[in-house]
């Protein structure tokens, strides 16, 4: 899935203005050869800095991958981060490149960003291995890297998109509709790749997942809106089924009340409807895929930079961006083409909805990554068509709470904190006159790392299963209360991946399956 992610302090939005003039640069790609790395603080309030890592290839050749690494002095600390994944050991932080930004051609530059609390700044800087001022790269340690695969932002597949259309030609019945149950088990299969996990055909897939996300449908272009779906190929998965077994295996999932989705995104598949006429290419082709298999529905899975908002569009309630305002328009028609039973569900990253309390795009001043917050104007504008929205708790820097202290992945305060703010609803960017609203609780669900290698954020069981209970029960919440009280209706649980948790003998199904099932 992912993924983008990463945070910040309320009171610092007044003072980003004066703050965006300092500016440190620590390296300067134009005075040496070869790849460097230039670091400057785009906005510093006193208390933290927002920075920026921009690397620039002065090289003949081009540049595959990239990871630069440093030190933070004590008394600093990482927060959110984006355009990148991040690994960190004590006070030295490796980020490496996610998959869209890796080459970089010669006399070509990409970035990436990092918020911070504290006042030091980067030391001991180093360009896959060399110094960031330039020198000769050595290659990329592997002993710091994060794991090369993650919920909705794992590889997906080598092979490129079918040149042509899959067929229009609807399938003879409407696809299933119908309820889910109280408390739902949510997986990403991995349908049109395999990775390290393996390839797993959908007849296989046991019976306790209740929905099931088919990774991924991708664009053929980042703006042409023209979305494809195709089974892994058999060159990389040498046992994937046919496509009739494929669909077969999907009609007898529904047949036990299972809801099977299409997926949309993922980290690799960046999708930008800039133009109305990609919105309405997007709504045919995506159709197409729903008729070809006869799918429930969707899942809108945005990663990178599918979304952001312009700047001066600063009202989640109304938003003008084009990229926001023609997704919205578009599942507004597959919803009104399919009916009361499609199936919507949505995926975001917490740097997409939760860090949206502190920042809403560039903010009102300019210079904030406009990226922030910007599922907030989807999802409020399909609060009424949304199924379940499960935020992938994972793969992200501390997040400011509704307690306004910072939360940190990997434990049950974040998923209780995350969690608890869609079902409390809070303010954008600290506007008591902006409050985006509490969800439904059924509307609600969290999304977990089913393993160590599926993402960063992975949480035992017992972990997972606490914040669980505090959030529906108001039981065992630590440090953290909630200020959505307690939420019998809490939907459940999403996990990447189902691949994974079986390769993990299944821990994830048979933990939590049986829990929520459990709940009253």
């Amino acid at each position: 899935m992912q993924r983008r992610f990463r945070t910040p302090l309320l009171a610092v939005l007044a003072a980003l203005a004066t703050a965006a003039s300092a500016i440190l640069t620590l390296a300067t790609p134009a005075l040496a050869a070869g790849p460097t790395a230039a670091f400057t603080k785009t906005s510093d309030w006193g208390t933290g800095w927002e920075g920026r890592f921009t690397i620039t290839n002065g090289g003949p050749s081009t540049i595959t991958g990239w990871q630069v690494a440093f030190t933070l002095p004590a008394g600093t600390t990482l927060g959110s981060y984006w355009d990148a994944t991040v690994s960190s050991v004590g006070q030295r932080h490796t980020f490496t490149n996610r998959s869209w930004n890796g080459a970089v051609a010669p006399g070509a530059s990409v970035s990436f960003g990092f918020l911070a609390t504290g006042a030091g700044s980067p030391t001991d800087c180093t360009l896959n291995g060399a110094p960031c001022g330039g020198g000769t790269p050595t290659t990329p340690p592997t002993t710091t890297a994060p794991p090369t695969t993650a919920p909705p932002t794992t590889a997906p597949p080598t092979t490129a998109p079918p040149t042509t259309p899959p067929p229009t030609t609807p399938p003879p019945t409407t696809p299933p509709g119908g309820g889910l149950p109280k408390h739902a088990l949510i997986g990403y299969l991995h349908a049109s790749f395999a990775n390290g996990a393996g390839y797993l055909r959908m007849a296989d897939v046991p019976a306790d997942w209740d929905i099931v996300n088919l990774a991924f449908g991708e664009p053929t272009s980042v703006t042409s809106g023209d979305i494809r779906f195709q089974l892994c190929p058999v060159t990389e998965c040498p046992t994937v089924e046919t496509e009739a077994e494929f669909t077969a295996a999907i009609r007898a999932k529904q047949q036990q009340g299972k809801k099977v989705l299409l997926s949309i995104g993922g980290q690799n598949g960046q999708v930008q409807l800039t133009t109305t006429a990609a919105r309405d290419t997007f709504v045919r082709s995506v159709s197409a895929i729903i008729d070809r298999y006869g799918l429930n529905g969707l899942d809108i899975d945005f990663e990178g930079h599918s979304l952001y908002l312009n700047t001066g569009d600063t009202d989640f309630r109304n938003p003008t961006t084009p990229v926001v305002v023609n997704l919205i328009s578009a599942i507004r028609t597959l919803k009104q083409r399919y009916g009361a039973g499609f199936v919507l569900t949505m995926a975001p990253e917490t740097f997409f909805v939760q860090l949206g309390y502190q920042f809403y795009g560039s903010g009102p001043w300019g210079g904030q990554d406009p990226r922030a917050g910007s599922y907030l104007p989807v999802i409020y504008a399909l609060r009424d068509d949304l199924t379940v929205l499960h935020v992938q708790d994972y793969n992200s820097g501390p997040i400011v709470g509704l307690d306004n202290q910072y939360h940190t992945m990997g434990s049950a305060d974040f998923h209780i904190a995350m969690t608890d703010m869609l079902l409390a609803g809070f303010p954008v960017a600290g506007n008591a006159n902006a409050v985006f609203p509490a969800l439904r609780e059924d509307q609600v669900a969290f999304g977990a790392p089913s393993s160590t290698s599926a993402g960063n954020g992975y949480l035992a069981p017992a972990g997972v299963q606490q914040a669980v209970t505090c959030l529906v029960k108001g039981q065992n919440c630590g440090g953290y209360t909630p200020r959505s009280g307690t939420n019998p209706n809490f939907r459940g649980l999403m996990t990447w991946s189902i691949n994974w948790d079986r390769f993990y003998s299944w821990e994830f199904r048979l933990s939590h399956g049986p829990f929520l099932k459990a709940l009253p």
